[in-house]
């Protein structure tokens, strides 16, 4: 079905499947917000409508009166996941970057969102790749403790244990890992991909 055909069966009424949230959780500077842009523009060539909700953004925007408390990283990742169910449930393609370093969190989003949604892309990058690529400059000052509770030096993060897709961003290329996303989407069937 291309794009044309996708306005004509929404006109008439008929129900789609429900695009799906593709959640990437990782250390700050892991390749999250990297990732995101470059499956965005993905579905962009195929013609899908997508939604980037950034972590960094949501904190200067919606989540700005939120800390980094376990309640409020809760609190933040309820409203993220909130947003993403909404553009789904509209046919809009979700793709979530923030770091949500804990299993608690991210079961929280699976629940909101919905199991047959949520694909959960764990960005397995070391830390010490993480700090080279530290462009904003939060591992150092983290180091020199001019900010607290940053997850990797003053927080743990806790890898997901069965994530549905693994990305190694220090062995893939960008452009090979996306391929690697888009296609686990296409072999799932959570997305709409195969029926448009």
């Amino acid at each position: 079905m291309n794009h044309s055909e996708l306005s004509d069966t929404r006109r008439n009424g008929t129900v789609l499947q429900r695009p799906p949230v593709i959640w990437f959780t990782g250390l700050s500077g892991a390749g999250k917000t990297t990732l995101a842009r470059g499956l965005q523009q993905r579905f962009r060539q195929n013609g899908y409508p997508s939604v980037i909700l950034d972590g960094d953004e949501l904190r200067e925007g919606v989540n700005s009166e939120l800390g980094f408390s376990k309640e409020a990283r809760m609190e933040n990742i309820r409203r993220a996941a909130e947003i993403a169910r909404i553009l789904i449930n509209n046919e809009v393609f979700c793709i979530v970057s923030t770091i949500s370093p804990y299993p608690e969190l991210r079961e929280k989003a699976r629940r909101v969102i919905g199991d047959e949604s949520f694909v959960e892309v764990y960005v397995n990058t070391p830390i010490s790749l993480c700090e080279e690529r530290d462009v904003k400059g939060f591992y150092k000052r983290a180091r020199q403790n001019l900010v607290t509770g940053f997850t990797g030096v003053h927080d743990a993060y806790i890898p997901p244990e069965k994530p549905d897709l693994e990305i190694r961003t220090d062995t893939l290329s960008i452009e090979s890992a996306i391929s690697k996303i888009y296609a686990h989407l296409e072999l799932r069937k959570v997305s709409v991909i195969a029926s448009y």
